[in-house]
């Protein structure tokens, strides 16, 4: 039966079904159609796909029913996945405990399943986890054709941030260097190298630099990819003048290093700063800060303002791309 469908590469397919799903556009009724290296992903109302998606009609075949967990609870529970893991965020122990229970009994494929124990804490930006289901918390997560091999005991990851990541990475030209301050285990560093970029990438967590040069081999980038394990202001003294675009994803405090992204960027450089502010002046805070460090020695320009997400009640995790180009 035909049915209004987005229509997007097969390498894109699980990024934009999770965008859909989190805005309630996912029609269930029908399954995803791969032809080729295109996916057909069926939605309730075209209408409401935002802009920048091809949707059309295609012949999608009504799903058989499934047992979902929602059958066995009663209710819909909140869950995401990373790779083979299903997170849950639930205060109450024996909640997490039956919503745990109803997936693995449900057609969903979990072979690990786990609720947040604690907030992100520390400089490595960890949790704690309860694991319910299973006993590893190592998984591979794939995005925009990319594999990353991570473990969420010890490093932080957030699959939320996938379109977002793609957004930038798509403005990565061949041969530019790229300085990722706080690169984790490489989902920015990673697709930038593959767009033929040189990389380096630099994270105070020993776990995630070493997940990071396993994903450099694992995607085929080893030889773009230098990951360095260390504080990125004392990294950056080797990278003086170096960076022709800066990745600063630190939400909370990267506009504390901006000095070092200065230094290290070269006479022509895109930074990229994220952030987290109020909903009453969400990029005002974030320039001010760059034009106080880059200036007068670079012009700033801003490229774009960008919303990535809600964060808070009246807070949003913003970016914040600038053009820095060194006076004569």
């Amino acid at each position: 039966m035909n049915v209004p469908c987005v229509r997007v590469p097969r390498e894109e397919g699980e990024a934009t079904r999770r965008l859909l799903a989190d805005a309630d556009l996912l029609d269930h009724g029908y399954d995803i159609v791969v032809d080729a290296d295109v996916l057909y992903i069926p939605v309730v109302d075209a209408e409401r796909v935002p802009d920048g998606y091809d949707v059309v009609d295609h012949d999608a075949p009504a799903r058989e029913e499934r047992r979902l967990p929602a059958d066995v609870l009663g209710f819909e529970p909140s869950y995401e996945r990373l790779g083979d893991i299903v997170i849950v965020d639930e205060d109450d122990p024996e909640r997490a405990r039956a919503i745990a229970e109803a997936l693995v009994t449900s057609d969903i494929r979990a072979e690990t399943v786990v609720n947040r124990a604690s907030k992100i804490k520390g400089e490595l930006r960890v949790r704690d986890w309860d694991v319910l289901v299973g006993d590893d918390t190592e998984t591979v997560h794939r995005e925009y054709g990319f594999e990353f091999l991570l473990d969420i005991s010890t490093v932080y990851f957030s699959p939320r941030l996938a379109t977002e990541r793609h957004r930038v990475v798509e403005q990565v030209q061949a041969e530019e260097r790229v300085f990722d301050m706080f690169a984790g285990v490489g989902p920015f560093a990673i697709p930038c190298a593959a767009r033929g970029a040189e990389v380096v990438g630099v994270d105070l967590n020993e776990a995630a630099v070493d997940y990071l040069r396993a994903n450099a081999e694992r995607n085929g980038v080893a030889d773009r990819v230098t990951a360095i394990h260390g504080d990125v202001r004392d990294v950056a003294a080797d990278y003086i003048d170096w960076a022709d675009r800066v990745v600063m994803n630190l939400p909370h405090s990267a506009d504390e290093f901006l000095d070092t992204a200065v230094a290290v960027a070269s006479d022509d450089c895109v930074l990229h700063l994220y952030d987290i502010q109020h909903e009453d002046d969400p990029f005002g805070p974030g320039l001010a800060a760059v034009r106080a460090a880059a200036e007068p020695e670079y012009d700033v320009e801003v490229l774009e303002e960008r919303v990535v997400r809600s964060y808070a009640p009246h807070e949003y995790n913003v970016c914040l791309d600038a053009r820095l180009t060194r006076r004569e």
